[in-house]
């Protein structure tokens, strides 16, 4: 039975997940891409799915989204970071920026 809850907990949050994207994407295409870490054929695809096709795709029992840190040492230095000061967001963008920088340049 729990894994029948866990499944349908992950079905919500693909479903959630590809809404946003959606929504992110209409907004502000480039910032999406870059906060999605996805290419320019993927926010296509992503903006052309309508609502059976994304609802498909949500029931996959895998997740979707993925994890924005490369590792434990990445999240450390986030979440211990002793001079925070209100800082930590903006750490994590970095972070996280530099992330999808080494990624891009990778795929050229």
């Amino acid at each position: 039975m729990k894994n029948a809850n866990h499944l349908d907990e992950i079905q919500e949050l693909n479903l959630a997940y590809l809404l946003l994207a959606q929504r992110l994407l209409n907004d502000d295409r480039a910032a999406a891409m870059f906060r999605l870490k996805i290419d320019g054929e993927t926010a296509d695809l992503l903006l052309s799915l309508g609502a059976a096709q994304l609802t498909r795709l949500a029931r996959t029992n895998q997740l979707l989204c993925h994890f924005g840190f490369e590792g434990a040492e990445q999240l450390r230095q986030v979440v211990d970071n002793p001079r925070d000061n209100g800082l930590s967001q903006f750490h994590a963008s970095l972070l996280m920026a530099g992330r999808g920088a080494t990624s891009m340049m990778r795929e050229v």
